[in-house]
């Protein structure tokens, strides 16, 4: 008995700090995601990153990781089920709408954001001048996004053509967005919806670049309109948040065409020709540099590891039959 003790104490002791470490990580894993306990905590987040300028920088996660406005429109639906009997007496009604308004704005949803102004200028006075400038811009918003297509879903439920053929119709509606999108964007400017403007410009772009880039096999010179298009999203949002993946799409698409060149003319043919695929494996290499020496950026890391495996493939060709 006396020699079993000193276990029969180690024992006890590790029982008594596992379950030690247990309550402190339920305890840590309930202070993490308990609900919050009022909507004015809830709206307080919100309102801190309303002004964000999410068109230049990534919009702002809350304590969970979550993007802030997902996770406040999330959290405002919880606590009107949680707390249904407190708010029945519609009390924050508007302030609950208004919010909604906010955060549904920030995720392209114009069209419920608008209703929820509307419901917050019937319930609320107050809120009624804000909340219906607020409605008129994402109607505004709504009307614009609704002309010419979107980027392409890569699922899609039916067999129809994924982009239209006809480029002067689809050119002509993008460019229509463009234009109200920016009519709109001098009216907001100073205030937190010229981010949210630009951001619908900068989509219009990119859905007209991948337009082209989907249609490349189809147009004539279609692989040189769509560089362009890619090289004019590039040029046209310097500052944007998104700057690093356009430019890690414009050089994925030389690569892409490096070894479409490759695989139409190999190396070992009388038509390679070592100038054409040197100009391409060039223009590639050189934008993913240009994102590889970005530090702090998720994007290096992409930009490294595919200039390393597009260098691979230009190993397998024959130096001597390109190099100048």
């Amino acid at each position: 008995m006396r020699r079993h003790a000193p276990i029969r104490v180690a024992l006890a002791t590790s029982a008594l700090v596992v379950a030690v470490s247990g309550c402190l990580a339920a305890k840590k894993r309930e202070a993490t995601y308990t609900p919050s306990e009022n909507v004015l905590e809830i709206v307080s987040v919100l309102r801190r990153h309303v002004p964000d300028d999410t068109y230049r920088f990534a919009p702002a996660t809350d304590f969970s990781g979550r993007n802030v406005y997902r996770a406040t429109l999330l959290r405002l639906e919880s606590a009107e089920r949680l707390h249904a009997e407190a708010l029945a007496a519609g009390h924050f009604a508007g302030v609950v709408a208004m919010a909604k308004g906010r955060a549904l704005e920030r995720l392209r949803a114009y069209p419920l954001a608008a209703e929820r102004y509307r419901d917050a200028a019937e319930a609320e006075p107050q809120l009624a001048e804000t909340a219906l400038a607020s409605a008129e811009v994402c109607e505004a918003l709504a009307a614009a996004v609704s002309l010419g297509i979107d980027l392409r879903d890569p699922l899609p439920e039916d067999t129809a053509p994924a982009y239209p053929l006809d480029v002067d119709a689809t050119l002509e509606a993008l460019d229509e967005r463009v234009a109200r999108l920016e009519l709109l964007l001098r009216r907001v400017v100073g205030t937190h919806y010229a981010p949210v403007a630009r951001e619908e410009i900068e989509r219009t772009d990119r859905t007209r670049a991948r337009y082209f880039v989907a249609l490349r096999g189809v147009l004539r010179d279609g692989n040189v309109r769509a560089v362009g298009e890619l090289q004019r999203l590039v040029s046209r949002h310097p500052e944007s948040k998104n700057i690093r993946l356009h430019t890690l799409e414009l050089a994925d698409f030389f690569a892409s065409l490096a070894g479409e060149y490759a695989a139409a003319h190999p190396p070992e043919s009388l038509r390679f020709d070592p100038p054409k695929f040197r100009e391409l494996v060039d223009s590639a290499s050189h934008l993913y540099q240009r994102v590889a020496g970005q530090d702090g950026t998720p994007e290096k890391l992409v930009a490294a590891r595919r200039l390393e495996a597009f260098l691979a493939f230009t190993l397998k060709v024959d130096r001597d039959r390109f190099t100048p």
